[in-house]
Parts: structure tokens; sequence; C-alpha cells
């Protein structure tokens, strides 16, 4: 069985900081402090000197006078590796189904002095002339961006919770095997209003995102693992799933886990035996060359769940070039819809799919 500190369920700060000079090794875990439970809202903040952490946003939003769907994705990146310096980086992206476009855009930079743990949180990193900021906690944030690479692409957001934290593992801590474990938790339904703007235009939009927040997971740093992580948003049941299954390049080992979280906040750790995810299809990227899965069967017996889940773009793949001489980092995360039934009965809901390391 693969060692679970091999894994994290939105493991793709970890892709990016390993291709960093002087994170090619295991980079120090020294600073990263662990609770018995995660202390809300302390968790929130900057933990100082971590190894890596981050705060994710990934979901579906709908122009309020056009009804057309977009997807977002928006990331902070904070990791220290050497536990001397910090770094910030920042990915944005924003799928356009109706033409079938995926944009995005990504920064990197080392900060001047260590980040303070203070709430709220107010992250900024400025890219050329644009600045990219999120700011709030417990639910409540405001994110704001403007693409370089694509001028004229952009958001400003204010979200809310409708639905209380969801504490992975039950804890916030996430157990991988005897040696690691990682602070993870979630705010599976933001309710989202903003604008959204695409070709200089600005629209007003309104949905949801759903938002990870994970922190201590310097211990994940080996190329040759892979890893595939869902987020489900189910409209009738008002149940939300998150799962991922990391697999073994060397050893063709695999391993898998999760979470169910119910409409009033009821809590269900799933573990490998709990559910299965089939790929379906697969895209090659014109690209890289690289292939994807590209459709998936998700089930949970227990549950009663048999699901269908598929990209609304298939290419919203992401290659980001950090530093020179080094090889792209590619992977693919992109907005999905899913079908399917509950106990026989059909349900419908919205899916973001990260495919990392393929």
């Amino acid at each position: 069985m693969l060692p679970m500190n091999k894994l994290l369920s939105a493991a793709t700060g970890l892709l990016l900081l390993t291709s960093l000079p002087g994170c090619l090794l295991k980079p120090t875990t020294k600073y990263d402090k662990f609770e018995e439970r995660a202390q809300l809202p302390r968790e929130e903040s900057v933990h100082p000197r971590n190894s890596v952490e981050w705060w994710y946003f990934t979901g579906h939003l709908r122009d309020q006078q056009s009804g057309a769907q977009y997807g977002i994705e928006y990331v902070f990146f904070h990791f220290n590796p050497s536990g001397k310096r910090d770094y910030l980086m920042v990915n944005v992206a924003v799928t356009d189904p109706q033409r079938q476009q995926f944009h995005y855009d990504y920064a990197l930079q080392a900060q001047a002095r260590i980040l303070p743990d203070s709430l709220p949180i107010r992250l900024r990193l400025p890219k050329q002339n644009q600045l990219w900021t999120l700011g709030g906690q417990e639910g409540r944030y405001q994110l704001q961006a403007t693409m370089v690479t694509h001028p004229g692409t952009g958001f400003a957001l204010t979200t809310r919770p409708t639905k209380p934290v969801l504490l992975h593992g039950g804890t916030g801590y996430e157990q991988y095997g005897p040696v690691a474990k990682a602070g993870y938790y979630s705010y599976p339904r933001l309710a989202t209003t903003g604008t959204l703007t695409l070709d200089g235009q600005p629209r007003p939009v309104a949905g949801e995102l759903w938002y990870d927040r994970q922190w201590n997971c310097g211990n994940v740093n080996k190329r040759h693992i892979a890893w595939d992580w869902l987020s489900i948003q189910l409209d009738e049941t008002r149940e939300d799933l998150m799962l991922y299954t990391v697999h073994n390049k060397k050893t063709q080992e695999h391993i898998g886990g999760g979470s169910l979280f119910g409409p009033q906040g009821e809590n269900l750790h799933l573990a490998e035996q709990d559910f299965r995810l089939e790929p379906l299809d697969s895209w090659r990227s014109p690209s890289t060359g690289r292939q994807y899965p590209a459709r998936w069967r998700v089930q949970v017996p227990s549950k009663g769940y048999d699901l269908t889940v598929e990209p609304l773009v298939p290419n919203q793949e992401l290659s980001l070039k950090l530093f020179k001489g080094l090889p792209a980092l590619n992977y693919w995360e992109g907005m999905c819809r899913v079908t399917g039934t509950h106990h026989g009965q059909p349900v419908k809901g919205n899916a973001y799919v990260e495919i990392t390391n393929r």
C-alpha cells in the first residue's frame, strides 16, 4: 500500500513547490505545528514559516443577465522551503464553456519578510501592473484578480457560507499513514456574487464556490506520485463529495479517500473501499502530448450514488513555466457537470476536477 504521506487531495501546491531551486529535496517541516483538532478561526491565517499551505477556490458562476455559465479557479500558495524565506504563488483561471475557451495566469514571488499570522487574512501578489488579492475569513472572502497573459479577463467576487465548515478526517486533520498528517478543511458551499470580466466586458455573476484550506503539506514531494481530486456539489440532495485517488507510477499501487458532507453538515469519512472512481474516457493535450482522464463514473454504493462527471471544456490544461532551464509543470484542472442517480432517482450538479503528474 502506498504510504499516505505521499499524497494530498489538492496537491498542486506541492507539485509547484518541488520544481523550485532549493526545493528539490524535502522541504523543512520543523516549523509546522499540529493540534488534535483544527482551531478555527486561527487556522485561517498564515502559519508562520509553514512548509506548504494554500487557500484554494474553485466553482461555477452564472451571468445574471444572459444565464451563461463560467468556471473559476483561484489559489494562493504560501511556502517556506528553508524556514528562512517566505514565498507566495497565485494561480488564476477562467473557463468559458460557451466559447470553449480556457484562460489562466500565475505568478511567483519571494517575500521581503515573514508573513504575519493575522486575521482577517490579507494576501496580495503583484504581477506587472496587476495586483491579485484575497481577504477575509471563515467563508466570507473577497477575491480580486485581472490576468496579465489575457488582458481584459478577471473577476471581483464576494462570498458567504451557506453550509458549515467541513473538517476532513472529522478533526480538520487528515492522517496520511503512520508518519504524516496535514490540516485540511473546506467550505463546500460559498454563495458568490460579483463581477466577471471577459474581453474587457464586465458581467454580473452569481453562483457557488468550493473552498479548500490546507497546511503542513511539506511531506508530499515525490514526482512519481499522481493524483485525481474531485469536488462535487449535488443540486437535489444538497450533499457534497470530496474524493481523491493517488497513483504510484513506479509500483502501480494506488489509494483513495474522501468526505461526504450532508445537507445539515453531516460529516462522513470515506475510505478507499467506500467509493469507486472509474475513468471512462481520455483526452490528449495537443500542446504537451499528455493524456488525461476526461470523464469519470463515481459510485458511492452505501449512499446510493451512481454519477457521471464530465468536463464542460476538454482543454483545461495549465502549463506553468516558473524558471528558465526547468521543464514546465503541466496539470489539468477544470469545471465539470454531474449527472446520475441517487437511489435510482435522477440528480445533477457541479464539479471541479484536478489531475496532476500524468
